[in-house]
């Protein structure tokens, strides 16, 4: 797990300013991944307690288009951040619970899936999500 201090040289690798706020943010999505934003909300709270919601929207959204978290959002549920990026990886998801799982490339080097017909794209990325039942979904109760 990272550091306060490797969240602010993160910030300075980026060029954006270091903030109470969004380090709390890293440090919220680096240890809760896959979290929606009400439960970052939450947790920088628990070190800011008086952080309004906007200042943790905006930055999620800062530090999503700076590449310092990635925001997923699978069919039918909402936005997830997780800290995890720049390795093209992919998810895979409860169809019962909801419960989110990293699945690493299926093959080979991004973007690991080609394209049949890339309509003249440069694609450098794909982005792939496994739907199914978690452990504790598909196993039957009372087993």
């Amino acid at each position: 797990m990272a550091t306060t201090s490797d969240f602010e040289r993160m910030l300075r690798a980026a060029a954006l300013r270091v903030t109470r706020p969004r380090v709390a943010v890293l440090g919220a999505v680096d240890a809760h991944p896959h979290a929606d934003t009400d439960t970052i909300i939450a947790a920088v709270r628990r070190d800011l307690p008086k952080v309004s919601h906007q200042a943790v929207y905006d930055s999620l959204h800062t530090l999503t288009e700076a590449g310092l978290v990635r925001r997923i959002q699978p069919n039918g549920s909402l936005a997830r951040y997780e800290a995890r990026v720049g390795d093209n990886h992919h998810h895979v998801v409860c169809r019962s619970c909801g419960a989110i799982a990293d699945a690493d490339c299926a093959v080979g080097a991004a973007p690991c899936l080609m394209a049949s017909d890339d309509r003249g794209y440069s694609i450098d990325e794909a982005e792939v999500i496994y739907w199914g039942l978690c452990p504790d979904c598909s196993t039957p109760r009372g087993s």
